[in-house]
């Protein structure tokens, strides 16, 4: 009989994440983790919590994925990242579901995101439902066709029926400003590669001053105010206020790497 859950994560010098990770699902019978040369101590931890680590060549978001599920043999698997865990509830609501026979080949997982400490409640960032835990075979991460692996933002693809467990999963995701602020300089980058490449680079003076300017103030606006983002206190306001300024850093790195390679008459 194979196990019943495995867990697939994918790392890159994660030692400050995984422990406080891998100690969330020490009830899954298998742990795959596939590391992508880590100079810190994530190899070292993976193997204390007795994960079976795979070190393979960085190849984009999804494709890391799905080298971790390819490598599960469980019947379910569950998607984790390193800097996610399960809350309590949600540890025995998963122990108690899959012995059961569960009717539905996949579950979407409601994300806590938790920003400079603080659980971001509104704004958009809960409940965030992410699926995460699936039948092995039923799901992966997404190719978009113009790009080999999509750099950013991946998805999982998914036919069938589908619910969402009751508990959460805790996202720690930006501890520090530095870390948030680095993250979406990265993330920006990628992003504009998508943007170009579906022919979103804003060569027009309007699209320019409309992407650049105007997106990221109604964006600003929108998540702030008409979502009630500024009832998250200072955190709130200095999340809003950075993804704003990642919006605008996206479309004008789109617009600088179109402007390189096709120069302004």
């Amino acid at each position: 009989m194979p196990p019943l859950l495995s867990v697939a994560i994918i790392t890159k010098n994660e030692e400050h994440n995984l422990a406080r990770t891998l100690a969330s699902v020490q009830f899954a019978d298998e742990i795959v983790i596939i590391d992508s040369a880590s100079t810190d101590r994530t190899v070292e931890i993976a193997r204390s919590f007795n994960a079976i680590v795979y070190d393979e060549p960085w190849q984009g978001f999804a494709a890391q994925k799905n080298m971790a599920i390819a490598r599960c043999t469980g019947i379910w698997v569950l998607s984790l990242d390193a800097d996610e865990e399960l809350s309590p509830e949600l540890q025995s609501q998963i122990r108690n579901l899959l012995p059961s026979n569960p009717p539905h080949d996949a579950y979407y997982i409601n994300r806590r995101n938790l920003f400079l400490g603080r659980w971001m409640k509104r704004g958009g960032y809960y409940p965030d439902p992410k699926l995460r835990l699936f039948r092995r075979h039923a799901a992966n991460y997404s190719r978009p066709p113009r790009f080999a692996e999509r750099p950013v933002h991946e998805t999982i693809t998914f036919d069938g029926e589908s619910s969402t467990l009751d508990f959460d999963l805790i996202h720690h995701a930006y501890p520090t400003l530095e870390s948030y602020l680095e993250h979406m300089d990265r993330y920006s980058s990628l992003g504009a590669l998508l943007l170009v490449a579906n022919g979103k680079s804003s060569r027009s003076v309007l699209g320019f001053y409309v992407n650049v300017v105007f997106v990221p103030l109604l964006t600003f606006f929108w998540n702030y105010f008409g979502r009630l983002g500024f009832l998250d206190g200072r955190e709130g306001l200095l999340l809003h206020l950075y993804h704003a300024t990642y919006t605008s850093w996206k479309y004008a790195k789109a617009w600088q790497t179109a402007r390189l390679i096709v120069p302004n008459d």
